[in-house]
C-alpha cells in the first residue's frame, strides 16, 4: 500500500493505464498537480519499479513515462479506486465515467 499511497500516486498511475504519456500530457490531465510534486511522484514510482521513465537523446529532450509489469498489475485496484470515486461523487460522478470510458478493457463495476 505504500508504493500507491498518498493522493496523486494513484492519479498518476491511472493516468498511465491508458499508454505511454509525455510528461505534458500528465500534467494536462492532472491540471491540479504542481510541477515540483509531479516529478517527485514520478521519481518515486520509478524507484518503486512502477513506471518506466524512457529519455530520447534529442534536442528538445523527448521522454515518456510508461507503467511496468508491476504497475499494469495494479489495473483492477486503480480501477476499483476510479469506480468508488464516481460513486462517491455525485457532483462529479458523470466526469468521472465519462474519463472511464477512455481506458479500453475496464469493465463497469
Amino acid at each position: 500500500m505504500e508504493k500507491i499511497g498518498g493522493y496523486w500516486k494513484p492519479i498518476i498511475l491511472f493516468q498511465l493505464l491508458s499508454g505511454p504519456k509525455r510528461y505534458s500530457d500528465l500534467k494536462k490531465g492532472i491540471p491540479d498537480i504542481t510541477e515540483k510534486v509531479l516529478i517527485q511522484q514520478l521519481k518515486q514510482l520509478e524507484a518503486q519499479d512502477l513506471l518506466i521513465r524512457e529519455a530520447k537523446p534529442v534536442v528538445p529532450p523527448h521522454v515518456t513515462y510508461s507503467l511496468t509489469k508491476a504497475g499494469m498489475g495494479l489495473k483492477p485496484v486503480l480501477y476499483a479506486m476510479a469506480v468508488w470515486a464516481a460513486e462517491d461523487s455525485v457532483e462529479h460522478g458523470s466526469t468521472f465515467r465519462r474519463n472511464m470510458q477512455q481506458f479500453p478493457g475496464l469493465e463497469e463495476a
